[in-house]
């Protein structure tokens, strides 16, 4: 069921929509829908505009928050996401570290698949970035703290680095 400020994907009439339910109008060219109606609702139902057209409700995917979320820098690319999971056999026994959150992406994605994901930043503003899209995401896995990668502690069985490489965070992975 969807609660206030949950983010979803309202899809129809050639248009899709990332809103979060809660109070408010979205304006489409396709006619206005009242963004409290979510509320209560679950994928799959249907909203009418007032002029009739009709907008099914989806749950966000980590692709749609690639496309809709907001950003910090330059995210990975999903396709090379897919790579560090395929090459690692990242799965749902790993604990996962991340390193280089930015906007959280890659973390989003790591999070559908691994057991865990603690994921470091070590700019404040990203870190604030990237809690709010984790946040959205609905995963309650992952975890992004505001701090450099070398102060990291514990045992992690896939540690992805997506920062400007020195030795010495290669010595600490």
């Amino acid at each position: 069921m969807i609660e206030p400020g949950d983010r979803v994907l309202l899809i129809g009439e050639g248009r899709e929509f990332f809103v979060k339910a809660g109070p408010g109008t979205l304006s489409t060219d396709k006619g206005q829908l009242d963004l409290a109606s979510l509320v209560g609702a679950m994928a799959g139902d249907a909203l009418i505009t007032h002029n009739g057209a009709k907008f099914t409700i989806r749950i966000p995917r980590p692709t749609d928050f690639f496309t809709y979320g907001k950003r910090s820098g330059a995210p990975m690319l999903p396709k090379d996401i897919g790579l560090v999971i395929a090459y690692t056999g990242m799965n749902h026994n790993d604990d996962v570290l991340d390193a280089g959150t930015g906007s959280g992406i890659a973390a989003i994605y790591f999070g559908g698949v691994a057991k865990t994901v603690k994921t470091y930043e070590i700019r404040p503003e990203f870190s604030t970035l990237a809690m709010k899209n984790i946040t959205e995401s609905k995963l309650t896995n992952v975890e992004a703290v505001a701090i450099d990668f070398l102060a990291a502690e514990g045992i992690y069985d896939v540690v992805h680095l997506d920062l400007q490489i020195r030795p010495e965070h290669v010595t600490h992975a």
